[in-house]
C-alpha cells in the first residue's frame, strides 16, 4: 500500500502540550483511499529532528510527506507555501539558538510545496473551517522540517511534500492562557480533509 508519512512535534518553548502529537497518533495506521498513514513524532531539536525525518523517510519510503506544526496564536488552518534555507529564532528544546544560519550551506534558497494547498484551503472553507494559505513557515523547526521534506521531494520524482500549521487545541489554549484554541476533533478532521485533497490531486 502506498505510504503517507505524517509527522508532528513534541511540546516546546512555553507550549506544554503539542496537539500535532494527538493528531498524528489519531491518524497513524489509518487507511485512506488506498494510502496508509504512518505517523511519527519529531523532537524539537534542529539537528535531531532533521536526522529523524530522514530516518523515517528511509524506513517508510513514502510517496507523500505531510508535516504538522503548532502555530500558537494563529486561529486558522494554514498550509504553507514555501520553506526557506534559514535557521533562526528561539532556542530549541536542547538550548540551541541559531542566528541567520543556513539549513544547507549550498542548498537552494527556498522550495515551494507541491501539495495542492489551494484545493486544501478551499475544501476546508467549504466544510466550514477557517483556513488560508500561509506564505511564511517562519525560521524555526517547522520551516526546517518543511525544507528537509521538500529537498527530498525535489530529488525523488513523484514524491509530494509540504507542511500544515495548526492552531492550538482547547486544552493547550486553557493551559497557556493567551492563545486561541480549537476542538481537537475538529483539528483531526481538518487534517483528514487535507489528506483527502492531497490524495485526490495525486490520483488525477
Amino acid at each position: 500500500m502506498t505510504k503517507i508519512l505524517l509527522t508532528g512535534f513534541v511540546p516546546f518553548l512555553d507550549y506544554k502540550i503539542n496537539p500535532t502529537m494527538q493528531i498524528v497518533e489519531a491518524l497513524s495506521n489509518k487507511e485512506m483511499h488506498g494510502y496508509e498513514i504512518v505517523g511519527r513524532i519529531l523532537s524539537v531539536d534542529f539537528q535531531q529532528s532533521a536526522d529523524q525525518l530522514k530516518q523515517y523517510i528511509d524506513e517508510v519510503k513514502p510517496q507523500m510527506i505531510i508535516s504538522l506544526g503548532l502555530a500558537g496564536g494563529r486561529y486558522k488552518i494554514t498550509p504553507e507555501r514555501i520553506a526557506i534555507n534559514v535557521k533562526d529564532g528561539e532556542p530549541d528544546n536542547n538550548g540551541y539558538t541559531p542566528v541567520d544560519e543556513s539549513i544547507y550551506e549550498n542548498g537552494a534558497d527556498a522550495y515551494l510545496t507541491n501539495l495542492p494547498i489551494r484545493n486544501m484551503v478551499n475544501r476546508l472553507q467549504k466544510e466550514g473551517f477557517p483556513a488560508e494559505i500561509s506564505n511564511t513557515a517562519g525560521t524555526y523547526l517547522c520551516n526546517n522540517i518543511m525544507y528537509e521534506g521538500l529537498a527530498y521531494a525535489k530529488q525523488n520524482e513523484g514524491v509530494k511534500a509540504g507542511f500544515i500549521h495548526i492552531p492550538a487545541s482547547f486544552e493547550l489554549a486553557i493551559q497557556h492562557g493567551k492563545i486561541p484554541g480549537w476542538n481537537i476533533q475538529d483539528l483531526i478532521t481538518c487534517i483528514k480533509l487535507c489528506i483527502e485533497e492531497i490524495i485526490r490531486a495525486a490520483k488525477n
